[in-house]
């Protein structure tokens, strides 16, 4: 990887904030599914913000359509987790 493609790397990079925003969720929720492990954030910055990438936006997306259409978070997060133990 090169100095450009990490430089798009960390410009792609979010805050909590706008992760939720371009997620269609509330800062809380995002908060929530971080605190109960269904989402963990892309990387850190120095000063130990959680900054979230576009595959953990879509992430959220994706849990909260599951949950709109009736799936309790705790099914959403063990799907999750056998799925990631599969990759």
């Amino acid at each position: 990887m090169d100095n450009n493609e990490k430089q798009n790397d960390s410009e792609s990079l979010v805050r909590i904030s706008e992760a939720a925003e371009l997620a269609g969720v509330s800062k809380q929720s995002l908060q929530y599914y971080l605190l109960v492990g269904l989402i963990e954030p892309t990387k850190r910055s120095d000063s130990g913000q959680q900054l979230f990438g576009g595959e953990v936006i879509e992430r959220v997306k994706l849990i909260k359509k599951l949950n709109d259409t009736g799936y309790p978070l705790r099914e959403i997060r063990e799907i999750f987790l056998q799925r990631d133990k599969k990759e």
